[in-house]
């Protein structure tokens, strides 16, 4: 590491460097194409941002290329890129879709030595020469399990295509899966893999836990949680649809709620993830693809109102908290058959342990009074006296209860089947008698 880093490593507040940060460095360093493999929340973006930064000349055009899966990772990513590069006089630039690209066309005639962004604009700026990266030295592909699959996948090779084939490839991932192993054929190039899982002791003690609701009572126990004391968390969902009905739900019972969408505005976004960081908000509803590989310092909770399909998505969802060091816990909702069923699916890394919700707070004991029998009416209605009323209305609470209690609600009914069979035997004797005269008088 350059001496100029080292002091700034330091002013951080770091005392070393960590697993992936160290195996990584000297390959990055000597322009070797790299596969690194490291848990969420290890450092990875300075993996590969301390060996390579140093290596690039200040006014030569676009030498490094940094590739997000989304807008939110990428500003992330040049966040923190630039406060590195700034000490060597190197200039960062966020190019990402739903951004204005007039503004960013014009930012680029500036001759950032940097650029961060997601793959569509990226191929959309070099499509309408605006990028061109016949200088380029260093592509970093972050999130790669996940970048490399499918459209993007298509996308990054024909991005690929428009670099000099000296250069250097850099693949992040938190997790492994089959699609990493050919990354040498794909791309032609010889690629060593550092895979750190095991040696990374960077994430804090993260919980895992099941909470058992019923499908239809989701909605409400997270506003239940969210009335929580310090409750912050990341709300994770399988589709849009639903997060936006659950959004509506919980913004209608005034909770502070804030959303992540694919389809939201690149402003909105910023603006949400802004106030959950600012603490301005409880939850902060999201999916998979907007949320991959977010830093949210000290993140306490991670909640999936959806359970993941698979484990690889759970362990990208997980990440979002216990980072560097700090304690995290992970509520999953469902009920018994989904919990027993994702238990299963995750049991080769995680260890599923159950968790209740009683009296306005999390408790790892089983409540007494929780039932599966749905309550009466009368039941409910006493329950909520109870909780409501002071104690000079007792008078009017045990009217109330007297009149909600199952053996006085059914007199009144029972008074009234009385009196309409007294009727309707006074008007049979009527008629009978009414018969017997007609026929005497015959």
């Amino acid at each position: 590491m350059i001496e100029a880093f080292k002091k700034h490593f330091e002013q951080l507040g770091f005392n070393e460097q960590t697993a992936i940060q160290t195996a990584v460095f000297n390959a990055l360093s000597e322009d070797t194409s790299v596969l690194g493999i490291a848990p969420t929340g290890s450092g990875k973006t300075i993996a590969f941002t301390l060996p390579v930064l140093p290596k690039l000349m200040p006014k030569q055009g676009v030498q490094m290329l940094v590739l997000s899966p989304s807008q939110e990772l990428a500003m992330q990513t040049t966040s923190v890129i630039r406060d590195w590069a700034k000490i060597l006089d190197l200039k960062v630039l966020a190019v990402t879709g739903g951004a204005n690209v007039s503004r960013q066309t014009d930012k680029l005639k500036q001759h950032p030595e940097i650029v961060v962004g997601t793959p569509g604009r990226v191929l959309h700026l070099i499509d309408e020469g605006k990028l061109k990266l016949g200088k380029l030295e260093t592509m970093i592909i972050d999130e790669a399990d996940d970048m490399l699959q499918d459209e993007t996948l298509a996308v990054i090779e024909d991005i690929e295509r428009t670099t000099p084939m000296t250069s250097q490839l850099g693949f992040f991932s938190a997790t492994r899966t089959k699609v990493l192993d050919d990354l040498s054929i794909m791309f032609g190039r010889d690629i060593i893999e550092f895979d750190v899982r095991n040696e990374d002791h960077t994430q804090g003690v993260v919980r895992h836990a099941g909470l058992e609701v019923g499908n239809e009572k989701r909605v409400e126990m997270l506003r239940r949680l969210s009335r929580v004391k310090d409750m912050r968390a990341l709300v994770f969902f399988n589709q849009l649809k639903t997060m936006n009905y659950v959004a509506s739900r919980l913004k209608h019972e005034h909770v502070q709620v804030g959303v992540l969408g694919g389809q939201q505005r690149a402003t909105d976004r910023e603006k949400a993830l802004r106030m959950f960081r600012k603490r301005q908000l409880k939850l902060l509803l999201t999916t998979d693809v907007v949320a991959r590989g977010l830093d949210i310092a000290k993140l306490p909770t991670v909640i999936n109102f959806d359970l993941p399909t698979s484990a690889i998505t759970y362990t990208h969802r997980s990440g979002r908290t216990g980072r560097q060091g700090e304690p995290g816990l992970v509520i999953n909702l469902g009920n018994e058959h989904d919990l027993r069923d994702f238990k299963k699916l995750i049991a080769e890394e995680y260890q599923l342990e159950p968790i209740y919700f009683d009296k306005s707070k999390l408790t790892d004991e089983r409540p007494k009074s929780v039932s599966h029998k749905p309550a009466t009416l009368a039941e409910q209605s006493s329950e909520y006296i109870r909780e409501t009323q002071n104690n000079d209305d007792s008078e009017v609470t045990k009217r109330v209860h007297k009149t909600l209690d199952p053996k006085h609600a059914s007199q009144p009914r029972a008074k009234r089947r009385k009196k309409n069979k007294n009727k309707k035997d006074k008007g049979i004797r009527l008629k009978r008698q009414r018969q017997a005269a007609e026929k005497k008088g015959e």
